[in-house]
């Protein structure tokens, strides 16, 4: 092939390239946008009045209850709880536990991640004693996605402690009619769970990261291109 021939592949793609880069950056950072937006709503969310029973069922269909704060009454159902494993608070691994409350006087199961609590790594079976009163409670607490979920072990999804929690499975085998949200409890300590509960995490810097990427390689292939195709080549034509 012919120097000229070369030539012009060799450009063709590096412009290919450096277009590319530039796509890609600008569409992360159309994706950072968006976590920027997301992460005010959270924020504007988490200022507004708390809901009580009546607001949030109210309010339930409306897809906007992500990171209220609500004080919400009804009475445990004990039997139901789990405890998820290998969840980690304040730099510290435990169980996270879980147990569904029904709503008073007639409302639906929501899902309360109530707070974490250290594990017996003696008796990995034993169940933590947690304090669940069978009167009528009220907690106060955020509204949240569903536990997140981490690696899987390959752990029985009927057990009492088990690494994930699938709302719906979990629901059917109980037949429980849960609410499409949950919620993490964030009252007082008197039942002995912590519940520092990390910030909603949205990854607008991992984002703007990937963004500085893309941007760094298209700099690279225009400085390359610059170098080896016209520098370069003008020294050897003068040459």
């Amino acid at each position: 092939m012919s120097a000229r021939g070369r030539f012009w592949i060799a450009s063709c793609f590096s412009l290919l390239l450096f277009v590319l880069g530039l796509a890609l950056g600008q569409w992360q950072l159309g994706r950072a946008a968006q976590k920027l937006a997301l992460r005010d709503a959270i924020a504007a969310n988490q200022v507004k009045p708390q809901l009580g029973n009546e607001e949030f069922l109210a309010m339930l269909s409306a897809g906007e209850l992500l990171y209220r704060r609500v004080r919400l009454t009804g009475r445990w159902l004990p039997d139901a709880t789990v405890f998820l494993d290998n969840r980690s608070m304040s730099g510290r691994v435990g169980l996270v536990v879980v147990t569904p409350l029904k709503l008073e006087p007639a409302g639906p199961v929501i899902l309360v991640q109530r707070g974490w609590v250290a594990r017996n790594f003696v008796d990995r079976q034993a169940l933590p004693n947690v304090a669940t009163p069978s009167t009528l409670v009220q907690i106060e607490g955020m509204v949240s996605p569903p536990p997140s979920r981490h690696f899987d072990l390959g752990g029985k999804d009927d057990a009492r402690i088990r690494q994930n929690l699938d709302p719906k499975t979990y629901g059917d085998a109980l037949g429980l009619s849960l609410a499409p949200v949950s919620m993490q409890e964030t009252g007082n300590e008197r039942d002995g769970l912590s519940r520092n509960w990390p910030q909603p995490n949205t990854g607008v810097d991992t984002h703007y990261g990937y963004a500085f990427q893309w941007f760094t390689l298209s700099g690279l292939v225009a400085l390359y291109y610059l170098w080896f195709q016209i520098v370069k080549r003008s020294r050897r034509t003068q040459a």
